[in-house]
């Protein structure tokens, strides 16, 4: 029993002990203008990098992240046709799908689908 503690302790100090030297080596040491400018396309920026964008474009990714998802979900209720009884696989797929349209009518009744500026 004490044996088997000293080596996790060795193990564990040994570990730490790696990281540290990790992490000292990583550490960049010098800093250049360029590197350190939020874009890396070969120009110097004209305007402030922390300009605000419209609001559309963040909900426009959320509801395709939120369609995409969704089709993930649907593609493993294909397979159980075959596995499960109809009329079961039938009540699954109506009321995933029932969801769908009603979050799509939600979206559509608060013009989050509309682009406007």
């Amino acid at each position: 029993m004490i044996l088997i503690l000293f080596i996790s302790t060795i193990i564990l100090i040994i570990s730490n002990i790696m990281m540290i030297i990790s992490i000292i080596l990583s550490k960049k040491t010098f800093s250049d203008r360029e590197k350190s400018s939020p874009f890396e396309c070969g120009f110097d920026p004209k305007s402030s990098a922390r300009m605000p964008f419209s609001l559309h474009f963040y909900l426009i990714t959320v509801i395709f992240l939120i369609f995409d998802v969704e089709i993930a979900l649907i593609f493993p209720i294909i397979p159980l046709f075959n596995l499960v009884n109809f009329i079961i696989w039938s009540k699954i797929s109506f009321f995933f799908i029932i969801i769908l349209l009603i979050g799509l009518y939600y979206e559509w009744n608060q013009n989050m689908l509309n682009w406007t500026n």
